[in-house]
């Protein structure tokens, strides 16, 4: 007989946390009508003759739940860390004091809530469709291993834990999404 033919469970679920910590990173980047400092990351300040992500030109903290600040260290780049934001979509409007940017949260209305909802249930689809990419590849391993000599036994095995690995992210997904959504519907 042949010798055991190993599936890479441990490849398969390091793919699958990529998957999720790619869902975890779009959602902190959805603004949810609280202050965070990772709605920030996506907004790169040109500073010093390149573009920089802005926590590398200031302190960004959340001293209440609708404000976040952002501590300039160069007094020079005030004005371009203001206008990244003003020109970032992000809809907030900037407020100076000195070499600190108030950035105050406004209220969702619920028509944008909604919009945000169907924003997240979007991000989580692509989560899911990632997951079971990474699934088919896994079963595409069994069928190379079966024509390397597999037996039918194994390969229903290693199908099965496959399986339920891929339903037990789906699920992870879905908790994160219910939660996500909570969240934005929060008043």
């Amino acid at each position: 007989m042949s010798e055991e033919i190993e599936i890479d469970l441990d490849d398969l679920k390091r793919r699958m946390d990529g998957a999720m910590g790619a869902l975890k990173t779009e959602f902190a980047s959805l603004r949810t009508g609280r202050g965070s400092a990772s709605m920030l990351e996506p907004i790169m300040v040109e500073a010093y003759g390149q573009m920089t992500p802005i926590n590398q030109v200031g302190s960004v903290n959340v001293p209440e739940p609708r404000m976040v600040t952002i501590n300039v260290w160069d007094k020079g780049l005030v004005g371009k860390v203001e206008r990244a934001i003003r020109e970032s979509g992000l809809g907030i409007n900037p407020q100076l004091n000195g070499t600190i940017i108030m950035l105050p949260i406004p209220e969702l209305n619920e028509e944008r809530r909604r919009e945000l909802t169907r924003v997240a249930a979007q991000y989580a689809e692509h989560a899911r469709v990632a997951i079971r990419n990474v699934r088919r590849d896994g079963m595409d391993q069994i069928k190379k291993a079966k024509a390397a000599g597999m037996s039918e036994d194994e390969q229903k095995l290693w199908s099965e834990e496959i399986q339920d690995l891929t339903d037990s992210y789906i699920v992870h997904v879905d908790k994160a999404l219910d939660g996500k959504q909570e969240e934005i519907m929060q008043v």
